[in-house]
């Protein structure tokens, strides 16, 4: 079993900051991409950032200069560290990560139950 925790949503004005985390646990034998997407009411997901196991980042425009990714491979975790936020920020966000359960397993795309991020005007 795989489990993806995110914490540290929550409610902030325009301008402000927020950082989510997300932890992956359970039978892991690694992890190659770990990333963070959103969804808005009435919206499709979409990527928000992701980086690879060897810290390779990919950010969409709308997103660059005010978020950065990071995490840590020993405790297979990601954060979001999002500055400058803007009322077209709210969304659920999603951590994903592929992983791979056992050495000669293919890899798999997990989610996290999401967190929502409201942004205030």
């Amino acid at each position: 079993q795989v489990q993806l925790v995110e914490s540290g949503g929550g409610l902030v004005q325009a301008g402000g900051s927020l950082r989510l985390s997300c932890a992956a646990s359970g039978s892991i034998f690694s992890i190659n991409a770990m990333g963070w997407y959103r969804q808005a009411p009435g919206k499709q997901r979409e990527l928000v950032a992701t980086m690879s196991r060897g810290g390779i980042t990919n950010y969409p425009d709308s997103v660059k200069g005010r978020f950065t990714i990071s995490r840590d491979n020993a405790e297979n975790t990601a954060d979001l560290q999002m500055n400058s936020l803007k009322p077209e920020d709210t969304a659920v966000y999603y951590c994903k990560a592929t992983i791979r359960r056992r050495r000669y397993d293919n890899d798999n795309d997990y989610w996290g139950q999401g967190t929502q991020v409201t942004v205030s005007s």
